[in-house]
């Protein structure tokens, strides 16, 4: 396995309030990534993205039992989103400038050949296999639930002004519904972590062509976040790239 990760505050935003952690080369620690995109006034997103960030690796490190087995891996991931979901609650209580900060959240855990994921909010993973890219993870957004119902077609929801607007997110409330998921990796597979600030600035098939080009993965963090910057660069970019 290799893997690389780049974060950047892209053109516009002051500062950067993304935040991630990748975990390897721990004994007892499967390998784990982690990305979060935080959101509220007064840059607290920030706060809201390196809590949740800081807290879910000091969760992992103090129950690696739940991680280390397949059978109790999700409901490990279950427990540390609701723990790291209540931890960031309360430090939106501590201070007027905190309320109304919240972050999404990605981790993706390698165990036994298998990728085990839990997320909140609209960060993204995806995997790329054969040639093709395919979106593992679900949107928690406005836009997600209009393209399901089928209000808006997928071309549409590209370009809505509204696109951002998330319906869960770590942080908003005491309590929080995350999803998760596993799939069985094969030799080859390339797994992608990432904020909006990609997602929304590149299509699935840029980010397919640009990974492609390369077998370094440090090259393609890179130039994905070189090519969405020159796409207009309208938030944070945060991405990490996972070969097998």
């Amino acid at each position: 396995m290799r893997f690389a990760f780049e974060s950047d505050k892209g053109k516009i935003r002051e500062k950067n309030e993304d935040s991630y952690k990748v975990i390897s080369g721990v004994p007892g620690v499967p390998d784990t990534f982690i990305v979060a995109d935080g959101m509220g006034g007064h840059n607290k997103g920030e706060v809201a993205s390196k809590t949740a960030v800081e807290f879910s690796e000091e969760f992992l490190m103090k129950n690696t039992g739940m991680f280390a087995q397949e059978q109790s891996i999700l409901s490990g991931i279950i427990s540390l989103i609701d723990e790291t979901n209540r931890v960031v609650y309360m430090k939106s209580k501590e201070t007027e400038e905190n309320a109304g900060m919240g972050t999404t959240f990605i981790i993706s855990v390698l165990l036994n050949g298998k990728f085990f994921i839990g997320h909140v909010g609209d960060s993204r993973v995806y995997l790329i296999r054969d040639g093709n890219i395919e979106q593992l993870t679900v949107d928690h957004s406005y836009i997600e639930e209009l393209v399901r119902n089928g209000t808006l077609s997928r071309e549409e929801a590209e370009n809505h002004p509204n696109r951002n607007i998330i319906t869960r997110a770590l942080g908003c409330a005491d309590d929080i519904l995350a999803d998760t998921l596993s799939i069985e990796t094969k030799q080859g597979d390339t797994f992608v972590l990432c904020t909006d600030g990609l997602s929304n600035m590149l299509t699935d098939e840029r980010i397919l062509d640009i990974i492609s080009a390369s077998d370094d993965p440090g090259l393609s963090c890179s130039e994905l976040v070189l090519q969405a910057n020159e796409n207009g660069g309208e938030d944070n970019i945060t991405v990490i790239v996972v070969k097998l």
